[in-house]
């Protein structure tokens, strides 16, 4: 952990709310904070017996379990450990025999815009058969599978076809360098490779296929026995005889019928490494029961899920959120989801709400990066303005990935929303595995850029750095005192430091997330401040960047984005850097000079003077990766004028790193 945190000030006030309508209240799963107070009760009054209920309701048991929880060997906790099943059969076999199984379960948005759809049934059949062609090649429970695909309906079936048969997947987004590839196969111990020749993104084939072979080519893959490789585009690619198999070759003469292996609870689903990572690769252990129940409690609570929608996560398989809410989630729960394999400014920015209104999304999740792109793309060219688009097929919008600044809030509510969509902004991670802080749309009273309440059953609490409460309105670290289902099992092959970053004794025994925090005053509501490492100590203050940030998007009628990060000072101890995108062409010299001026004038009357940032920089855009996520340790190099020494390979915009070094 880093310097003590217990003073961390907060600076951003917020006094907006917005109540959900009668009628949301009326039809909504969990109704009002009556029904939420309920069911936090009963999680209180009888911990286990909540989580057994929810456990043999929501899903399918091979053999039921008659132990909850083990906390025998803290903090490597267990949940309904002498209890099987299979993640698969309860995302698609459950649904045979009911009215689901015609249903359609995904339909398929590829960058071009061609639609493909295909229902529950004609889904379980490709598992099935892709599910036998691994066992054909060997592939067997326990085994792991490294998975680099697009996102199509075929890394979907990828990742249900491993599960299927009990075999461990590791998922590496399709944008990650062969390095990143090559140190996941080696310390997973991978088998086989599943990939794709290439992948479409913005009317580009990007190869996939080619970065797989650098990584082979490496060395130290010697576990892998397989390849196999998905035809997405005609173009040819790069095929090793005995080791490569095209997906038509492996499923040729395989049945499309496939008993699912029954496994333990805490048979490992998955595992993921986290992003951003330095040194070696932090997998991210998950377990089949108590991951696969909460992905599927999330999606009927967060979401408020009915029959009928049509629920669309914007997010790669490649990453947790594509995890929860793409692969296992809406399957497990009998939803109908969109998957699009493009960008949303390809053709042109308005792809996002064109797609809701060809497809009547009625769930719409997303990130705040991308948000904030679409609302400058949206002021510079009315004709990609939600308005454009007739999105009155929406009920529900989400937010994920990192805290979203009240006014950009405010922009997705009126815009997008129409002012009549709850927006949940959803806080989790990786190691949660679905959501643990969020508001319920036809419960929670909302407020721009908090993510409110925690989940039932979830009891997360701000801390001081000895783990000791602090009260409404002071910041802190954000923990989480008591194991729940979903929770990160450990960090493959790495279990101490899977205890010495998650549970650090000093904590008390509780989990670490890692984040800063802060509960409001009034209505105890959290807000994420930012990382712990993300605090900045400028002369004796401790603050959050996430609010120095919203404070300069606040300034709607300039700036369209903003990253702030610390730097070394020897007067101030850290001074504050600003990384800006505004709502123009970037400015130079002595345009640009005035412009910082007035962003720092604006940043001390919205927080004050100690908040004012040393350095503005200007660019087109912020360093990020192909998800959207803004790679902050780039910023923290470009602040101290360090060389960048750390893998680019998944930069969206490299060129960007030149405009920011420069300062103003």
């Amino acid at each position: 952990m880093s310097a003590p945190t217990s003073a961390i000030e907060s600076v951003l006030v917020e006094n907006r709310v917005f109540p959900p309508s009668d009628a949301i209240v009326k039809a909504a799963r969990v109704s009002g904070m009556a029904g939420y107070e309920a069911l936090c009760a009963e999680a209180e009054k009888d911990f286990e017996g909540f989580w057994a209920r929810q456990a043999q309701g929501n899903l399918q048991w091979t053999k039921p379990f008659t132990r909850t929880l083990d906390e025998s060997n803290a903090p490597f906790f267990q949940w309904f450990a002498d209890g099987e099943l299979n993640a698969s059969a309860n995302c698609l076999d459950r649904h045979i025999g009911t009215a689901t199984e015609n249903k359609t379960a995904i339909i398929f948005e590829a960058d071009d815009g061609t639609v493909t759809k295909i229902t529950y049934k004609e889904l379980l059949a490709r598992v099935s058969q892709f599910a036998n062609a691994l066992k054909a090649h060997g592939v067997a429970k326990g085994d792991r599978v490294l998975i680099y695909m697009p996102m199509t309906i075929e890394g979907v079936i990828a990742m249900q076809a491993c599960a299927r048969i009990g075999a461990t997947h590791s998922v590496v987004f399709g944008g990650f360098s062969a390095k990143a590839v090559h140190e996941r196969i080696i310390d997973a111990g991978a088998v086989a490779v599943l990939t794709a020749n290439y992948q479409m993104r913005g009317g580009k084939e990007l190869p996939l296929k080619a970065i797989i072979d650098e990584a082979l080519a490496m060395g130290g893959c010697d576990t892998i026995r397989n390849v196999f490789v998905y035809q997405r585009t005609a173009t040819a690619c790069n095929m090793v005889a005995g080791r490569d198999k095209t997906f038509a070759e492996a499923l040729a003469g395989q049945s499309t019928e496939c008993a699912p292996v029954a496994v333990g609870a805490e048979h490992p689903l998955f595992i993921l490494y986290t992003s951003g990572s330095t040194g070696k690769p932090k997998g991210v252990q998950h377990s089949t029961g108590g991951y696969l129940l909460w992905a599927k409690m999330t999606m009927d609570w967060t979401f408020d899920l009915r029959s009928d929608d049509v629920f669309w996560c914007t997010a790669d398989i490649g990453w947790i959120t594509g995890h929860t809410y793409v692969a296992y989630g809406p399957l497990a729960a009998g939803a109908t989801q969109i998957i699009f394999e493009g960008i949303p400014t390809f053709p042109n920015a308005g792809r996002f709400w064109q797609m809701i209104e060809r497809h009547k999304c009625t769930i719409f999740y997303t990130a705040p990066t991308a948000i904030r792109s679409l609302i400058k793309a949206a002021e510079a060219d009315e004709t990609v303005h939600p308005a454009r688009s007739d999105l009155s097929s929406l009920r529900i919008l989400g937010s994920v990935g990192e805290p979203i600044n009240p006014e950009a809030w405010m922009w997705y509510h009126k815009n997008v929303g129409g002012e009549r969509c709850p927006i949940v902004d959803t806080f989790w991670q990786t190691e949660t595995g679905g959501h643990v802080i969020t508001p319920l749309p036809g419960a929670t009273p909302l407020v721009p850029g908090s993510c409110t309440l925690p989940l039932p059953g979830i009891t997360a609490a701000i801390v001081d750095e000895m783990g000791n409460d602090v009260p409404n309105g002071a910041g802190g670290i954000l923990v989480i005192k008591r194991p729940w289902p979903s929770m990160i099992r450990t960090i493959w092959n790495d279990p101490e430091r899977f205890k010495k970053s998650y549970f650090p004794e000093e904590l008390k025994g509780y989990y670490l997330a890692g984040d800063g925090a802060v509960r409001s005053a009034d209505r105890g509501y959290f807000r994420i401040t930012g990382r712990i490492d993300d605090v900045l100590n400028v002369s004796g203050h401790r603050m959050g960047t996430m609010e120095i940030e919203s404070a300069l998007v606040s300034k709607t009628d300039l700036v369209a984005e903003a990253a702030v990060v610390g730097r070394p000072d020897d007067v101030t101890g850290e001074a504050i850097c600003a990384f800006v995108v505004l709502k123009r062409s970037r400015p130079t010299g002595e345009e640009a000079k005035q412009i910082a001026n007035e962003l720092r004038n604006w940043v001390a009357k919205e927080i004050g003077p100690i908040a004012k940032p040393k350095d503005i920089r200007f660019g087109d855009n912020l360093p990020k990766t192909r998800s959207g996520k803004i790679m902050r340790r780039l910023l923290r190099s470009i602040a101290k004028g360090e060389a960048i020494t750390q893998d680019t390979s998944t930069l969206e915009n490299p060129a960007i790193l030149d405009q920011l070094a420069q300062t103003n």
